[in-house]
């Protein structure tokens, strides 16, 4: 496919003169020194190895009970974003991308850098921007290693539970549902703090790879909109939601801690070709019946050729 980028002329940004706890902030998250600043620090009882053994074992449950998108040309063009993204993170694991066929808006990374887009996030976005907002979010996550940080605080304040926080563990193991699939709470649920840290970072990873940042303030919006009208939670957003204080919080982000740049990207053609090729491999997908409780019938779309 033909790549023809889509740029943004962005606006010159006055000075902003920083003090006191944003000035720390700043020098904590400075962009110009992403992966060599120290996120994901702190205390974890997990090696790198042992969080990238465990997201392997998380990752072939879930597949086991999902449904992949295999069309090498979509597959091919959201790991290549993806990947596009890690290469200006602080992951310090390599990542496996892969499309779950699920018309939730929603994208989750497992620990270890395994990491799932549904495709009813690729067909809610307006353009590629908004798509990489979404991804770089949960790339943060990866980054700060916000899941075995939070398994670590599970195990050291409730030790007796210990057995509890693993794959497999007992039945009466706290769980949450990922694309049909039951994931141990301790992993994917974040704190308020570990998801503004995602919305910070992911909103530099998205600059840093040459996208316009702006773009997930707007996906945001959008969704906190259609959240209002119709009672509509993007899955990606329930436990934190698309509210006025965050999308302020991450407009100031990008405002006082981003340089200003010329220009960014915002789509390209193979965006749009992708999203449409995917809503036509979609529709031709086979349809299950199940009629009287008898065993599934297959029913093809007619050929709209």
């Amino acid at each position: 496919m033909e790549w023809s980028p889509v740029v943004t002329l962005a606006d010159p940004a006055p000075p902003v003169i920083q003090s006191g706890k944003l000035a720390r902030i700043a020098s904590r998250y400075d962009v110009t020194k992403i992966g060599a600043r120290g996120i994901g620090g702190g205390v974890n009882f997990y090696s790198l190895e042992k969080e990238q053994l465990l997201g392997k074992q998380m990752a072939k449950e879930i597949e086991n009970q999902s449904r992949l998108i295999t069309d090498p040309v979509i597959t091919e063009y959201v790991n290549r974003i993806g990947q596009q993204l890690v290469r200006h993170s602080d992951a310090r694991v390599p990542f496996t991308i892969k499309v779950v066929d699920s018309d939730e808006i929603n994208a989750f990374a497992l620990p270890g850098g395994y990491f799932y887009v549904n495709s009813g996030l690729i067909l809610a976005a307006e353009n590629e921007a908004e798509l990489a907002g979404v991804m770089a979010h949960e790339i943060a996550h990866v980054a700060a290693r916000h899941a075995t940080k939070n398994a670590t605080k599970s195990q050291i304040w409730n030790l007796v539970s210990l057995p509890m926080i693993f794959v497999g563990g007992p039945a009466g193991m706290i769980l949450r549902q990922v694309a049909g699939v039951a994931v141990p709470m301790t992993f994917l649920k974040f704190s308020r703090d570990a998801e503004k840290e995602a919305d910070l970072l992911g909103l530099e990873y998205q600059y840093a790879a040459g996208y316009d940042p702006a773009a997930l303030v707007n996906f945001f919006e959008k969704l906190e909109v259609k959240d209002k009208k119709h009672g509509f939670i993007a899955k990606a957003f329930a436990t934190h939601p698309m509210n006025h204080d965050r999308i302020k919080r991450a407009q100031q982000e990008i405002e006082t801690m981003l340089p200003p740049r010329d220009e960014y990207v915002v789509s390209t053609s193979e965006f749009d070709e992708v999203k449409a090729r995917l809503a036509q491999f979609l529709a031709r997908k086979p349809v299950v019946i199940e009629p009287g409780g008898n065993k599934p019938i297959l029913r093809r779309p007619e050929n709209r050729d």
